[in-house]
């Protein structure tokens, strides 16, 4: 991939980071390292943590609530490394902006914990938000799931798992570059692409460390890779939103054109020119901003 195709303002950022090659054990463990190290803290939302759910959660309680309506958070990382400290500073903006209460959830990492184990977390972690709602001050039937990356992936998976049990469902789907679908590790078009920051390459190993099998194949149980479901109706309305030269876009625009045949209400934002995870790496950029800031302003006007 040419670097021309990089809007231009993330060309400079692009130029110094190069995609790490996750199927080596010691480059998993030198980001793990890099990403504990990417907390951040706002003087208007505290941060609470707590030891439940397996892996534990964050909690961020803006000091000016605005909506009783809250967010359940993914993090990324290919399904192989992250940690929700990552996304501190997403959390806290979205916390902030909105005036909402956000839980992230800590999960399980393939390849030793392979699937399910990321997404029983997460459903450990949701259930816990729905156990606590009334001392969060939270109205548990305005709680939307979002994530990004491979915790976008989770998201979707977790909404439809939710949605199956018949419980109280998600409000919304609110995912940035969603890992979605194994399947694009199986194209044998894209091994010779070299997508910036997330390649083919990752790909393969992260959904062959997560699936504990090879990506593509048939017969996967059911979650393990949300764009494998084939009823999506009523499903919660969604916000999806990817960079159109990320290795995720073909997935991501499939998926969204797959709810709205499903009576599924779909915003799907296309970035032109933004790699996959711009939104973190390229958090001070005028493009990042402004998707981000659209993205609020949807989850906003859902949940208020």
């Amino acid at each position: 991939m040419e670097l021309s195709q990089v809007s231009p303002d993330l060309r400079a950022l692009i130029r110094r980071i190069a995609p790490p090659a996750v199927d080596c054990w010691w480059n998993r463990a030198f980001m793990q390292g890099v990403f504990a190290l990417m907390r951040a803290r706002m003087d208007s939302v505290d941060l609470e943590r707590v030891k439940a759910a397996g892996k534990g959660l964050r909690i961020y309680h803006p000091h000016k609530r605005q909506s009783r309506g809250a967010l359940f958070w993914i993090h990324g990382g290919g399904f192989v490394m992250g940690c929700a400290a990552m996304d501190d500073r997403l959390c806290l903006s979205t916390a902030d902006a909105l005036g909402l209460t956000i839980v992230s959830v800590e999960y399980r990492l393939a390849p030793r914990h392979p699937f399910p184990a990321a997404l029983d977390d997460c459903l450990a972690g949701w259930d816990w938000l729905q156990q606590n709602a009334s001392r969060l001050d939270i109205d548990s039937r305005r709680v939307a799931i979002g994530g990004m990356s491979a915790g976008g992936g989770l998201a979707a998976s977790l909404v439809q798992r939710v949605h199956d049990r018949g419980e109280t469902p998600a409000a919304a789907q609110w995912l940035f570059c969603p890992m979605l679908d194994d399947r694009t590790a199986a194209r044998p078009d894209l091994g010779g692409v070299s997508h910036f920051m997330w390649n083919d390459r990752n790909n393969t190993f992260g959904w062959r460390a997560y699936l504990d099998a090879e990506p593509g194949g048939a017969n996967l149980p059911p979650y393990a890779s949300a764009a494998r479901r084939e009823d999506l109706r009523g499903l919660p309305r969604a916000w999806i939103g990817v960079g159109d030269i990320d290795l995720f876009y073909d997935e991501d625009q499939i998926y969204a054109e797959r709810l709205r045949s499903a009576g599924v209400e779909v915003a799907f934002a296309a970035v032109p020119g933004a790699p996959h995870g711009f939104e973190v790496w390229g958090a001070e950029t005028d493009l990042a901003k402004a998707h981000v800031a659209g993205a609020q302003q949807w989850l906003g006007r859902l949940l208020s």
